[in-house]
């Protein structure tokens, strides 16, 4: 049985929600109705924008000229009010580097930012989600599976290492996707035809709007709703590929007035690139749809299905003349280890008119995650190093707030006001084995309530200033029941926990536009990190110096950090390019003591560095894309000051090149990713052997013929055998497990559109 809070803990969130949103609205209607300054850019009353799926819009770019769809794509026709193209909604996508800020009240002022669209996506060589981010400058990638889809790799915003999903917060249509338990948001099952746009907004002032998790950024993928295109359309997508990969994609959209229902699903099976690194996947996501001009309503489901087996590390040992990356790089030491992993979710919500400029969004929903994971060794029988993880998550949301774009006293002005509430229950049984009873039985409860302002005004037709701040109050209750029978139960049961905290976030933000070509940006922010369930739940040694059992306590300190970050943006009609530097301070960085497994409060530590993107439009059929970024993680303070945080890469860059050849019915594009060494996780000494540094090639051509598509992507072209994740030996200096990953792959896919 899930446990609950108290009923008096709910009913005070509940007074507490009531009396904050009642505060929200009362608007005086004379402030909500007044004129702007005629010296000041008019301010645009529009029916309802689309912030449903997301809060802060995105950087938009002008650039002059149309973009060719990719093969297989549709022309996006224009959207209606509220639809994903609605309210200064992003034209552009990493190709061209997403950096214009004509527009005011673009984005979130003072911050740097990418948009990567859908042509990006379709046009990209990378065939996985983490890899097509990757693309944007600064982000590092970590993977230990090998999945050909990216299955279970980590998106790392600004070096956090082990702890990088933790620290960046993942939305789906600008709703949080990030539990209150240690599993990573799997971005391989969201079906890549869904995806309209992917917004990346760097550093943590995404955490007034979005909370907890946003230090090392916000990344947000809004998905299709088919709305504004024809009657009826339907893509259909078929292929093959290296490890004996099939996959499969449908999509559909319908429209009938103010109604439209759209679906995107997709398929995948592959061997893997190791031995026990099997996948079976499918994934789905659905739309309904309801606009008129003062009311928006949707309705979005989703669900996936994930089988993966886990084929652990490859030994290296130089004392004893072990190098299982060179002798059988693609065996495995876990042949019976697996993660088995099914989600399923409901959002509505509706966004009503409520004054001129003045809208009312409401929106709330149900998220469930069940899990089960095997791990188990050489060896399928039960033995003491086996563990038998079968858990349940379920997460109750609504958040209601409000948008006032108008005036105040003559000021351009665009505020966005409201309340966030989560309600979430996990349940884990943990044992040695599936089918026995559980040595552990965890049970947590957490419920956040918070409340947001974020004000945007305009000081001067060139310039944007921004400020905001979020409270945030967290119950937690958590409870171990032990079973000192069950077999190999040899620990202790940990003391419960209830515990409340407030939390708070804050930004302020700037940017000016000398010319229409050239503009700077600045901002300061302060954020903060809950440790989640799992972190909680192994917490705290274990043993004591004599290996006697000793209870953990589900304590564990909030993280927080304090940012700032400078920069400047020159867009022309051709070219583009952003700059940033920005320099992050953390206080109690939760990170995993991988030897003797248990969580820890790290001793302060600091991110800081540089990030530059680019684009350039040479001609009609050719433009290139960059992007490099320095990226630096060290501790302040301690006995480890001075050195590096583990698993992040100093130095990491990428090249890009898309060639119509032939009016879209030939198209090459290319991408070059190239990465610097890092420390192995493990190494906070900075003593061992680094992960070596690297660089793989993407090819890609495809094209189109009326209604029919393909494409024929080669991957790491020239078949580097490379790994982003190693752990250093406590005890045997030199020897480490590496996890490698795919040489050179290939798949072809083909399709149509009707």
């Amino acid at each position: 049985m899930l446990f609950t809070v108290t009923a008096t803990k709910r009913r005070r969130a509940l007074l507490l929600a009531s009396t904050m949103l009642a505060s929200v609205l009362h608007v005086p209607a004379t402030q909500a109705q007044q004129a702007a300054s005629e010296q000041l850019p008019p301010v645009e009353i529009r029916a309802p924008v689309d912030q449903t799926r997301t809060r802060a819009r995105p950087t938009s770019d002008d650039t002059t000229g149309p973009r060719r769809p990719a093969p297989g794509q549709v022309p996006t026709s224009a959207q209606p009010a509220g639809g994903a193209g609605s309210g200064g909604a992003a034209t552009t996508g990493a190709s061209s580097g997403g950096t214009g800020g004509g527009r005011q009240f673009a984005g979130i002022v003072g911050t740097s930012a990418t948009v990567i669209t859908a042509d990006d996506i379709a046009h990209s060589p990378s065939h996985t989600l983490a890899e097509i981010i990757a693309q944007a400058p600064g982000v590092q990638l970590q993977s230990l599976y090998g999945g050909v889809n990216g299955a279970k790799t980590s998106v790392d915003l600004r070096g956090f290492g082990a702890f990088a999903t933790a620290n960046t917060l993942f939305l789906l249509n600008g709703r949080r996707l990030n539990d209150i338990d240690m599993a990573q948001v799997d971005l391989s099952t969201i079906p890549l035809d869904s995806i309209e746009r992917i917004e990346i907004t760097r550093g943590n002032s995404g955490a007034v709007l979005y909370g907890d998790n946003a230090i090392g950024g916000v990344i947000n993928i809004v998905t299709k709703t088919g709305a504004g295109g024809p009657p009826v359309s339907i893509r259909g997508e078929a292929g093959y590929g290296s490890f004996n990969q099939r996959m499969a994609a449908i999509s559909t959209a319908v429209n009938s007035g103010p109604w439209s229902a759209s679906f995107y699903g997709n398929g995948i099976k592959s061997d893997g690139y190791r031995v026990n690194n099997a996948l079976d996947q499918r994934n789905g996501v659905g739309n309904l749809n309801y606009n008129t001009p003062d009311l928006k309503a949707f309705l979005t489901v989703t669900g996936d299905d994930q089988k993966l087996g886990f084929p652990g590390g490859r030994i290296v040992d130089p004392s004893i003349g072990v190098n299982e990356l060179v002798t059988n790089r693609r065996g495995t030491s876990t042949p019976f280890d697996f993660g088995n992993q099914q989600g399923a979710s409901a959002t509505a919500g509706f966004t009503k008119t409520l004054l001129n400029g003045v809208d009312l969004i409401v929106d709330g929903g149900y998220r469930q995650r069940d899990t089960q994971s095997g791990f188990f060794g050489a060896s399928p029988f039960i033995s003491a190093a086996s563990t038998y993880n079968d858990a349940a998550l379920q997460t109750w949301s609504i958040t209601p707030r409000l948008s006032v774009n108008n005036s105040i006293f003559g000021i351009a002005s665009s505020i966005l006001t409201g309340i966030d509430y989560y309600d979430a229950t996990f349940h884990q049984l943990r044992g040695a084995f599936q089918g026995v009873p559980p040595i552990h039985t965890y049970d947590l409860s957490q419920q956040s309530l918070a409340g947001y302002w974020q004000h945007t005004v305009g000081l001067l037709p060139t310039t944007d200033f921004s400020y905001g701040a979020r409270v945030q109050n967290t119950w937690l209750s958590a409870r171990d029941r032990y079973d000192p029978n069950a077999p190999f139960a040899f620990d202790a049961q940990a003391t419960p926990l209830d515990q409340s905290e407030t939390n708070y976030a804050l930004h302020v933000g700037v940017e000016h536009r000398f010319t229409d070509v050239f503009s700077v940006f600045a901002r300061a922010a302060h954020a903060f990190r809950t440790p989640d369930v799992d972190e909680r739940v192994s917490t705290g040694p274990a043993f004591d110096a004599d290996f006697n059992a000793l209870p953990q306590n589900f304590r564990l300190k909030t993280q927080t950090s304090h940012d700032v970050e400078g920069g400047f943006r020159v867009k022309t009609g051709r070219f583009q390019v952003q700059t940033s530097i920005y320099n992050m301070d953390l206080e109690n960085e939760i990170h995993f003591n991988p030897v003797l497994f248990y969580n820890v409060n790290l001793d302060p530590t600091r991110r800081y560095g540089s990030e530059t993107q680019a684009s350039l439009r040479i001609s009609d059929t050719v433009s290139l894309r960059g992007g490099m970024a320095y990226t630096r993680a060290v501790f302040r303070e301690g006995q480890f000051a001075g050195h590096d945080v583990p698993l992040v890469s100093r130095y990491s860059g990428n090249l890009g090149v898309t060639w119509n050849i032939w009016q879209n019915y030939l198209v090459l594009d290319a991408t070059l990713r190239a990465w610097s060494s890092r420390i192995m996780d493990n190494d906070q000494a900075n003593t061992q052997t680094r992960i070596p540094g690297d660089a793989t090639i993407d090819l890609k051509l495809s094209g189109a013929y009326e209604h029919f598509f393909w494409s024929v992507s080669v991957n790491n072209v020239l078949n580097a055998l490379y790994y982003d994740y190693a752990i250093a030996s406590t005890f045997t200096p030199g020897r480490f497990n590496a996890y490698p990953l795919p040489g050179r792959t290939f798949l072809v896919k083909a399709g149509a559109t009707f």
